[in-house]
């Protein structure tokens, strides 16, 4: 367990360290989020956060985990990279979204290769499927929930956090990469992880996820766990595919402030307010989450049909407010 805490603190000051690097680096290359309309912040913010997250987890995994650590998720980092390489690309010259979405479906393929794959059903190619659309849906929740200061890296550590507590070996130096970053990325915020790092951190949490075991339980029953710890970005995707399409609008191309973030802060007139709103909603589905790892059959799906049809009721509420 020491080794695992050496790695968490290790890539907590590497993130912190190296965040700094990215800033000065994105501002000499160019690499800018300037401000506008449907954008929360009102200067020319850097980005490249995300290559200190992703530089903060990879040392610290190579220079303290042990080989055994190491094989075990050279298949999760191998399409981690290549999300996060495309997300840099993205952020230096706009990349389409069919061509991100191809690379993406790539990478979700590499674990299913390395057999990190869902294994709920009895049928080889509905786990496939299934992990398939998990991984590729996560990965993007992410990057869509990366719309204020601070609010995708917060989410992520705090989602990686309640991981570390279901298994200490799911790779909880995330959790550190994501508070070193944070410290930089809280509103207001001096530099943005852009897709680099949202799509690095969906990725990752998403692979997390599916490694998740509970042998105490049902599977029956625990496959609902990793849904629950990532409810805010899943809520968010969700929220954001009914209203744009309830408009006419094409779900995943069209940019706007009709996120959960955007709607929490214009009822409460502050964004930093709403992304705090956030993390506690963060934590409140966390701690349903470890309940359900304890839970039987019935109390499982009774939480979870209660947070489904407050989720349900949420969309609702919000898409009677009116949007910008």
């Amino acid at each position: 367990m020491t080794t695992y805490f050496l790695i968490l603190v290790s890539a907590l000051l590497l993130a912190a360290g190296a965040t700094p690097l990215a800033r000065r680096v994105a501002w000499r290359l160019g690499v800018v989020d300037q401000p506008s309309a449907r954008k929360q912040h009102l200067v020319a913010t850097p980005l490249l956060g995300g290559v200190a997250i992703y530089l903060a987890v990879i040392l610290a995994l190579v220079l303290l985990g042990d080989r055994f650590y190491v094989h075990q998720v050279i298949g999760i980092f191998l399409g981690a990279t290549l999300v996060s390489f495309l997300g840099l690309w993205d952020d230096r010259r706009s990349l389409s979204p069919w061509a991100k979405l191809a690379g993406q479906f790539l990478a979700a393929g590499i674990l299913v290769l390395t057999n990190v794959r869902v294994a709920l059903f009895p049928w080889p190619w509905l786990n496939i499927a299934v992990t398939m659309l998990w991984i590729i849906g996560i990965t993007n929740a992410l990057n869509l929930l990366d719309n204020m200061d601070g609010l995708s890296g917060g989410i992520a550590a705090i989602a990686a956090l309640f991981f570390l507590l279901f298994a200490a070996m799911s790779r909880q130096y995330l959790v550190g990469a994501c508070l070193g970053f944070l410290f930089y990325n809280f509103n207001p915020a001096s530099i943005f992880m852009g897709d680099t790092g949202s799509l690095f951190l969906g990725y990752v949490l998403a692979a997390v996820g599916i490694k998740l075991r509970f042998p105490a339980n049902s599977a029956f029953v625990t496959w609902m766990v990793p849904v629950l710890v990532l409810a805010v970005p899943i809520f968010d995707t969700a929220l954001v595919i009914v209203s744009r399409l309830r408009r006419g609008l094409n779900p995943l191309t069209t940019p706007g402030r009709d996120h959960l973030s955007h709607r929490l802060a214009r009822l409460t007139g502050n964004p930093r307010e709403a992304v705090l709103i956030c993390y506690l909603l963060g934590y409140l589905s966390g701690m349903i989450a470890t309940f359900v790892t304890q839970a039987t059959i019935p109390e499982g799906y009774a939480v979870g049909a209660a947070v489904a049809a407050g989720a349900l009721y949420g969309i609702w509420r919000l898409e009677k407010m009116p949007l910008p």
